[in-house]
């Protein structure tokens, strides 16, 4: 599609084809240099491990717009580690952060029509993805690998977008469990995150929690977002224990509440039963796509907690701005998170 043709303020999160695309590919023990290529299909073989296994990894980055034109990745380095941590979850190779880094600006460069406008509250999605290409029979990985990089302009990842949204507590489903692969961004994890989704927004959520597979009690994380409540003053989050994702907005997060307001943090168990007493005030979940999204409302069964009509907390609203603000240099960034592109 043409760039000229989006209208970048009523963009919502769907596919959207831009211009070129970073190809690297695994042989022989070694990645190749890579190369941009105009966006478009690729062979693989039937008998590739991704199909048959599952070995596939992505990650979700965005590239910002900020006032004066530039543009601006929020943590890339912690993107390319992360990305290798998946990998190394799958036996699949390891891509240098520093070569990461420059193939994602690269993209971005290439694709640099379609980031919208700093009004626009729209962002460039970048995503970086690896499979096993080689053709596998047999639970065993890849002797071959494809590193690819793409962009889609995008809205708010939540339709309502800085509004609270409602959420359904499910028993039925669970997202990971204890030494499964819950910590790694492997694109089976989200597979099977579909059908319960499908199901809470025919009732009317705009996603689920999850809870831990063990006890189903303490929360895991919201859909495809990590969780956060603030409890008796406290800024409460699911520990990162090896079933959910350690998300870079989550880390930030927890920086920014310590060192910019002062609140104390706890990473722990959080039982669902907290959310339904009056020392739990606010809620929200984060991510590179939902960015900081407040809960209106969560639901089980039929008991059912308010939290606001619609309108973010006093903390969720200001380490929102303190985060937008950064990512779009808006404010100092005095932590050293900002790359221009």
């Amino acid at each position: 599609m043409d760039a000229k043709e989006i209208d970048y303020y009523s963009l919502g999160f769907d596919f959207i084809e831009t211009k070129e695309m970073f190809v690297s590919n695994y042989e022989d023990g070694n990645w190749d240099k890579g190369k941009l290529k105009p966006f478009g299909n690729f062979e693989i073989s039937p008998a590739a491990c991704v199909l048959n296994y599952g070995q596939g990894i992505f990650e979700g980055m965005k590239a910002l717009r900020t006032r004066k034109g530039e543009t601006v990745l929020f943590r890339p380095k912690e993107n390319a580690r992360r990305f290798n941590d998946s990998a190394d979850r799958l036996l699949m190779p390891n891509y240098n952060t520093n070569d990461f880094v420059s193939a994602v600006k690269e993209v971005v460069k290439a694709n640099e029509d379609y980031i919208p406008p700093y009004d626009s509250g729209g962002a460039l999605y970048i995503r970086p993805l690896m499979i096993g290409t080689g053709p596998i029979v047999g639970v065993k990985p890849a002797k071959e690998y494809k590193l690819i990089i793409f962009t889609v302009p995008v809205g708010p990842y939540f339709p309502e977008g800085f509004k609270g949204i409602d959420l359904e507590i499910t028993k039925k489903y669970t997202r990971a469990a204890p030494g499964g692969t819950g910590a790694s961004k492997t694109c089976c994890n989200y597979a099977g995150s579909m059908l319960p989704a499908k199901e809470t927004k025919e009732k009317g959520f705009a996603q689920v929690i999850f809870l831990d597979a063990v006890h189903m009690e303490f929360i895991d994380e919201v859909g495809t977002a990590n969780f956060f409540a603030v409890i008796n003053g406290t800024l409460v989050t699911p520990k990162t224990a090896g079933t959910i994702l350690p998300g870079i907005t989550r880390k930030s997060i927890l920086e920014l509440a310590s060192k910019k307001i002062g609140m104390k943090t706890e990473e722990r168990d959080v039982s669902y039963k907290e959310l339904f007493e009056d020392s739990c005030t606010e809620v929200f979940c984060s991510g590179t796509a939902a960015v900081v999204t407040p809960i209106k409302s969560v639901a089980l069964d039929d008991k059912k907690r308010i939290f606001s009509e619609g309108e973010p907390g006093e903390f969720t609203r200001k380490i929102y701005e303190l985060l937008i603000g950064i990512q779009r240099l808006d404010a100092e960034d005095e932590f050293g998170w900002i790359e221009k592109v």
